[in-house]
């Protein structure tokens, strides 16, 4: 293995040029302001260069300094994280999580990395839970629905907002597009779900008098239209919120800012009762639904 620096002195490095003063960095790894000046003016001389330019009581970092801090603060952070799940107990309690099938598949799973990433120790257990059938809080500990928010025996917190828009693919928007205006898609193939009335209310919403909407197929459910409209097969009314990464990445194109007028959203729903060891990790899990659903909102 190459010879290292003094573990203690890319300790205090790293807190420095985090922090932006040594002061900071003493009190975080609790020693002195002294002992990081110290253990920094030893890194410098093991380098041969300073990382730290000075001027009076004010540091900045170097070029060579900030990409060595990058490193430090990736590679302290690998090693926190590890540390926390191989000392996390094997039998510590599983949080189960029930999500509707859309905001699992489209919106939740792709976020879980993140939170693996900054909570290692919480172990998950990710169930199913199907819109319009009653949840069984017995075995479930927090969960994802869809609805007016009027659920009775649990908390409610409302997550994203449910109100949907026409999207297509870009292949799709190249080949029968424009859709400049709503009375355009009239001549698009709609796509449905469960039933018409989605487009109708759209239609009604967007100024557009219809007798009769183009006859489109018609999908179970929200991942089933969302497969469809990726296929290309014509314009779905879909939740922005849930699709996120698909419009960032140009899969999805939002067609109209009209959404269809609904008074249902995504919640999330907690039973008031649950075993005290779950409480933490259940708080947690929770802050961060809220946190990641900010840029979505």
């Amino acid at each position: 293995m190459d010879k290292l620096p003094p573990l203690t002195a890319l300790r205090s490095f790293e807190a420095a040029a985090r922090n932006g003063n040594f002061s900071q960095a003493a009190e975080e790894l609790c020693v002195t302001q002294s002992a990081v000046s110290h253990q920094i003016r030893q890194l410098e001389t093991w380098f041969g260069f300073n990382l730290f330019q000075r001027n009076g009581r004010r540091i900045s970092v170097t070029a060579k300094g900030a990409e060595l801090a990058t490193s430090l603060t990736e590679a302290f952070g690998d090693v926190a994280r590890t540390c926390r799940r191989i000392s996390a107990s094997e039998d510590a309690p599983v949080l189960t999580v029930a999500a509707i099938p859309s905001v699992a598949t489209c919106w939740l799973i792709p976020r879980l990395n993140d939170f693996w990433q900054r909570h290692a120790d919480v172990r998950i257990k990710l169930l199913y839970a199907i819109h319009g059938q009653q949840i069984d809080f017995q075995d479930i500990d927090i969960a994802i629905a869809y609805g007016e928010g009027d659920w009775d025996g649990v908390q409610v917190t409302e997550l994203l907002a449910g109100a949907a828009m026409p999207v297509c693919s870009k292949q799709y928007l190249d080949d029968r597009g424009p859709f400049d205006k709503p009375d355009y898609l009239l001549g698009a193939d709609l796509l449905h779900e469960q039933n018409r009335r989605g487009w109708e209310n759209w239609f009604h919403n967007a100024g557009v008098k219809t007798d009769s909407l183009p006859p489109g197929p018609v999908f179970e459910d929200f991942n089933l239209l969302r497969s469809a409209a990726l296929a290309g097969h014509g314009v779905a009314l879909c939740a922005p919120t849930l699709l996120a990464d698909d419009l960032e990445t140009g899969r999805l194109i939002k067609l109209s800012c009209v959404p269809v007028q609904t008074s249902f959203d995504y919640y999330i729903l907690e039973p008031h009762e649950l075993p005290g060891d779950k409480l933490e990790a259940r708080e947690t899990f929770k802050d961060w639904l809220l946190d990641s659903a900010q840029p979505d909102r």
